[in-house]
């Protein structure tokens, strides 16, 4: 029996319809990943591939599940002499090493909590994670950046916390490679019972989210989490016994977990990890081409960038299916990547809050600029603005169907120390999202935006997305984001804030005038375009140009400080 047919009864169906109505999964009372499949392997499959890594220095290193288990082993006997145990928290600030596996099994197997973080993190970032935890340790790969803010954060808060360079000696870290090194290569599970055993919905990992709409919310996750990426990998991303897969992700964020270890090894499927400073698209096809990656997930931007690039220059063989997720996918992004490359973009939508929640799976034909149709994994419903759900065609919030004292698997259970905001969005048995979307006759949702980003106009509800997908259309926008501004007429009129390409900026050295001209006319361009690409009414009546949009540490788009930055201006002018 494969491994994951001991959590997953059925891991093959013969269509949509079936997969919905008979896809399962089995939960053991004493689950733990690192135990229960990272030793699994190490066991009965030891010469089994875990991780292919490379860097963009040509590094390698391959570890099969003998030698990651080793190295775990070696690191879970470390935090241990460390006095790091259960309930302990680590923060990972590792970017793309190869530690971070390591330690992330590691401290499953003690049952601390691993809280992963960017290395892209202020200092003002680190205080506030800092304010909220309690750290017993944090490891950081040696960026000078990085390691000066955690420092500048420690000194400033007064904790007292150990820090560990994993890439060797730096002044005021200890070296962690040296410490594991000289540790004991076998740590056993503890006896079923004792106090030092998991159990599954005790915690294992926390996240920061990226905070568009206000600070940062902890989001933390059971041991039973991993087992609900069974269906993320294998009904979702397609990863199967023995196919190299690769998730674009940094290790600080929540896609990494989707793509980048649990649904993976359960599936049998080894992980490639790159870890490059700057991101390159034809540094990351070429090693694409290199390893012979089989299964590729990528948000939108990755494949937008790749297009624009020499496809032909790198052989992509080698990949079997292709995913987009992170953000919504312009269908213009999908009709090239299929035209280039043979290959569909299968786009899915989940929150840092669940796993994959809608897919579009093999065994429906993709709708470009669709996320799909709700996984099996998850009751999934419309709910109206009056409160009854929505039928087809209507706009409304996706909601979860989820008892907070035993959510679903996947489910996160709550957000840590914020009982208020837990209970505002996860009341009268549904997990509220705060996304907006509206399901088609096929049974496919189609995203609009969040809740708060809803546009109301004239007595038209606009979600920016629709009208961001239509902008990105035209060949001078580089990026954009659509907000609304207040209008005494209207309520609200729609705003296009845009960054343009390097080539339909104004001429060099035009005068005054003459920018203002040119400018003039590229809005009623624009404005043109989006009306004869999508509903007229939906155009951008306010159009700004700017050199950048602002956006979380994570590079999502903050439309709410665009929205306040306005308000301020507004009220500026008022006065």
């Amino acid at each position: 029996m494969a491994l994951i047919e001991r959590y997953c009864p059925r891991v093959e169906f013969a269509s949509q319809e079936d997969f919905e109505a008979n896809f399962r999964i089995t939960v053991p009372d004493d689950f733990n990943f690192a135990h229960d499949v990272v030793d699994w392997y190490a066991e009965h499959e030891p010469d089994r591939t875990a991780l292919v890594w490379a860097n963009d220095r040509d590094d390698e290193l391959v570890l099969d599940f003998r030698e990651l288990c080793r190295r775990a082993d070696q690191t879970a006997n470390f935090f241990k002499s460390r006095g790091i145990g259960k309930g302990d928290a680590v923060m990972l600030c590792l970017k793309g090493r190869w530690h971070f596996w390591t330690c992330l099994v590691a401290l499953h197997k003690l049952g601390a909590i691993a809280v992963p973080a960017t290395h892209m993190m202020q200092t003002k970032n680190v205080i506030y994670r800092l304010d909220k935890l309690n750290f017993k340790m944090i490891l950081a790969a040696s960026e000078s950046t990085l390691m000066a803010n955690i420092k500048e954060a420690i000194a400033e808060t007064g904790k007292d916390i150990a820090v560990m360079s994993v890439d060797g000696e730096v002044e005021g870290w200890e070296d962690f490679n040296r410490l594991t090194d000289a540790m004991p290569g076998a740590f056993a599970r503890p006896p079923k019972g004792s106090p030092e055993a998991t159990l599954p919905h005790e915690y294992m990992l926390l996240y920061f989210t990226s905070g568009t709409a206000g600070f940062p919310k902890m989001i933390q996750f059971d041991h039973v989490y991993p087992l609900a990426h069974i269906s993320t990998a294998r009904f979702w991303l397609e990863n199967y016994d023995g196919g190299l897969h690769y998730t674009v992700a940094d290790t600080g964020w929540a896609k990494c977990a989707w793509g980048k270890i649990y649904g993976q090894w359960l599936c049998g499927a080894p992980v490639f990890a790159y870890d490059y400073d700057a991101f390159d698209a034809n540094g990351m096809m070429a090693k694409i081409a290199k390893y012979r990656v089989n299964t590729f997930c990528a948000p939108p931007t990755v494949y937008r960038l790749m297009i624009r690039e020499n496809l032909s220059g790198h052989d992509l063989s080698g990949l079997k299916y292709c995913c987009v997720a992170g953000e919504p996918l312009n269908p213009e992004v999908y009709d090239r990547w299929l035209e280039k490359t043979g290959l569909k973009l299968h786009e899915a939508y989940g929150q840092t809050e669940s796993v994959v929640s809608v897919a579009n799976t093999r065994w429906v034909e993709p709708k470009p600029g669709s996320m799909g149709k709700p996984m099996p994994i998850y009751d999934i419903k419309l709910l109206g603005a009056d409160g009854t759900f929505c039928e087809r065609g209507e706009t409304g919030e996706i909601v979860i169907r989820a008892d907070r004292q035993n959510p679903p698997p996947g489910l996160f259970r709550g957000y840590r120390d914020d009982e208020e905001l837990t209970v505002s969005t996860w009341h009268d048995g549904w997990y509220h999202t705060g996304d907006l979307a509206w399901m088609d006759e096929d049974g496919f949702l189609w995203f609009v935006g969040r809740a708060d980003d809803l546009i109301k106009t004239s007595g038209y509800r606009v979600g920016p997305f629709e009208v961001e997908s239509a902008l990105m259309q035209h060949p001078g926008v580089l990026e954009c984001a659509i907000t609304g501004v207040p209008d005494p007429i209207r309520g609200q009129v729609i705003k296009a804030t845009i960054v343009l390409t390097r080539a339909c900026r104004a001429p060099e050295g035009a005068a005054p005038r003459e920018r203002a001209e040119y400018y003039k006319k590229l809005t009623k361009e624009i404005q043109e375009h989006v009306k004869r690409t999508t509903e007229p009414f939906k155009y951008p009546r306010v159009v700004e140009f700017v050199t950048e949009l602002p956006k979380t540490i994570s590079g999502k788009i903050r439309r709410v400080q665009i929205r306040r930055t306005d308000d301020l201006k507004a009220a500026g002018e008022e006065d």
